[in-house]
């Protein structure tokens, strides 16, 4: 990705001063926990009009817990964190595709042939490659 800073502060990453982050910093950061805010700011980026979108990232009562919770520090779990990365890439380079958020939004939210009508963010959401939820097993043919 071009743009590793515009994705840090997506994320709510603090920049380096040079502005770059190196890739082991982002995987330190978000195995150490992104910050809870990562979810709204990626959810808001996108899905602006869908207000459930972030439980799809983080599960509704997990989320309200740790809001709940929180004296402003919560954090996401590795896993969580990973979750919404992965999401945020996708934003991310779409963005830099489509050259105008709208048409990103409309992209990744449009039923697209070669996912057999799927849109590619449900795609995205289920899993690292696009497979099923849970434990790793692969659909049988």
């Amino acid at each position: 990705m071009k743009n590793e800073s515009a994705l840090a502060d997506l994320l709510g990453i603090a920049p380096y001063a040079s502005g770059a982050i190196p890739q082991s910093e982002m995987v330190a950061r978000i195995n150490a926990g992104l910050p809870i805010g990562a979810v709204a700011r990626v959810a808001t980026a996108v899905a602006p009009d869908d207000r459930t979108f972030a439980f799809h990232l983080v599960k509704r009562a997990t989320l309200h817990r740790r809001r709940s919770a929180s004296t402003g520090d919560a954090t996401l779990s590795a896993l969580e964190g990973a979750k919404v990365v992965r999401v945020a890439r996708v934003w991310e380079m779409a963005c830099e595709v489509w050259k105008d958020d709208d048409a990103a939004r409309d992209f990744l939210h449009r039923p697209h042939p070669l996912l057999e009508g799927r849109p590619p963010i449900d795609v995205v959401l289920e899993s690292e490659f696009g497979g099923p939820r849970g434990r790793g097993r692969a659909r049988a043919p």
